[in-house]
């Protein structure tokens, strides 16, 4: 029987555990105040969590993640361009328009943003949003990774800046979970149970937005001031508004995009596409508008579907899982010319590691091995397999330590593929 390692290698599993290294388990402790096996069972997907800055372990809360001052760099001095910036005032989105051009002599591309329309925007009541900061800010890029491996989940990375006494967006709900983590200042949080609970991606608030507003006049479930280094976890489709106080707030909502089982429907049902009784055509003439006509087919196809299903193969419905979850995962990021480097003083005494947070699977293929990472299959020979392991171990590795493999000659070629595939990185 073929092998196969599970999702993240050597055993270690894609999904929320305690065993996910002690950079994971340090960045899920400082935005829950509650052990992770406690949070799995009593929050994950189910109630709010509200943690208090003394309740949390690092004493100088969230801006080593990215403070006011982080925000103007970024705002100022980084070239920003849309979409890694949103501005909202009065509930809606501000036309990227009016706030974004081009940078002068070498840069005259139209949407960059401009840092004194941005200055008479937020001084005028707007919230600056900015966006993607797991992409571009580095303290916020290694944060999400550990916190992505520790929920077993990818992330997304926001940041809310808005002006005293302001709003930027009306009451509503996200299609996702977020961890919502105050760095500066102050914010009234007011949090209502949902109209629709764990709405998918496609259920959007708006589509429900007179249900969202009578439930918003109810009274909250939660009524709370986030103060700098406090965290509150909100499941999909906790109703929330929040308003800054007597100064400007500066906090960090952290999207959790997680697969559902409604994501397993729809890999099941591309599968079903493989047989021939669900790929069958509707009898000649029938009435599709008519329920009396389409019933026997649909009970033909319900029968069908069900016996189908019976026969799914998980390992073809994790394959297809894979391909969606992983690339939304990055791993780490790399110093493509220190790596570059690396390649051409590689030698038996160079140690290297794995690519922190690379998710990968090893199975032989015939007199091969095929290695999957979050993006491709490399393929190499099989006499390479104990090498590639005691590498992907987690440990730093001595290229002449190695195992399997004859000489050191055979040891230098597998891992200067290994770092132009970017699997592995110099220690």
């Amino acid at each position: 029987m073929t092998h196969l390692d599970p999702p993240g290698g050597l055993g270690r599993p894609a999904v929320p555990s305690t065993a996910v290294g002690p950079g994971s388990t340090q960045a899920l402790a400082r935005c829950v105040s509650v052990e992770p096996a406690k949070f799995a069972a009593a929050h994950w997907g189910r109630t709010p969590l509200l943690s208090r800055a003394d309740e949390l372990p690092s004493p100088h809360g969230f801006t080593d993640l990215l403070s006011p001052a982080d925000a103007d760099e970024l705002l100022s001095r980084r070239g920003l361009r849309t979409p890694f910036l949103r501005v909202a005032k009065d509930g809606a989105l501000v036309a990227a328009a009016r706030y974004t051009g081009g940078g002068g002599a070498g840069a005259e591309i139209g949407d960059q943003v401009l840092d004194e329309k941005i200055l008479d925007l937020y001084a005028g009541g707007a919230t600056l949003v900015l966006q993607g900061l797991h992409r571009t800010w580095p303290a916020v890029i290694d944060f999400a990774r550990d916190l992505g491996l520790a929920v077993g989940q990818p992330l997304q990375v926001n940041a809310y800046l808005t002006p005293p006494g302001s709003q930027g967006f009306a009451t509503h709900y996200d299609t996702h979970d977020v961890f919502v983590l105050q760095v500066d200042g102050r914010k009234h949080w007011r949090i209502h149970p949902p109209v629709l609970p764990d709405p998918l991606e496609k259920q959007p608030w708006g589509g429900r937005a007179d249900e969202v507003s009578a439930t918003a006049d109810g009274p909250p479930a939660l009524d709370v001031v986030l103060a700098p280094g406090d965290a509150l976890y909100l499941p999909r489709g906790w109703l929330h508004s929040a308003q800054a106080q007597e100064s400007s707030s500066l906090h960090l909502t952290v999207g959790v995009r997680a697969l559902t089982r409604y994501a397993l429907v729809e890999e099941l049902l591309a599968l079903a596409a493989e047989d021939q009784r669900l790929r069958a055509t509707l009898p000649f003439g029938v009435d599709v508008s008519d329920p009396d006509a389409i019933e026997p087919e649909l009970t033909e196809t319900v029968e069908a579907l069900r016996d189908w299903l019976l026969r799914a193969d998980p390992a073809a419905v994790a394959g297809r899982l894979r391909q969606r979850a992983w690339p939304a995962a990055r791993p780490a990021p790399i110093r493509p010319l220190a790596q570059a480097a690396a390649l051409d003083a590689l030698g038996p005494d160079s140690r290297v590691t794995p690519r922190p947070g690379l998710r990968w699977q090893l199975n032989p293929v015939g007199e091969k091995v095929a290695l999957r990472v979050f993006d491709r299959t490399i393929t190499l020979p099989g006499t390479c397999e104990p090498a590639l392991r005691a590498l992907l171990a987690g440990e730093v590795t001595r290229v002449g330590d190695l195992p399997g493999l004859d000489d050191d000659a055979d040891r230098v070629t597998l891992v200067r593929r290994l770092l132009r595939e970017a699997v592995a990185v110099p220690a």
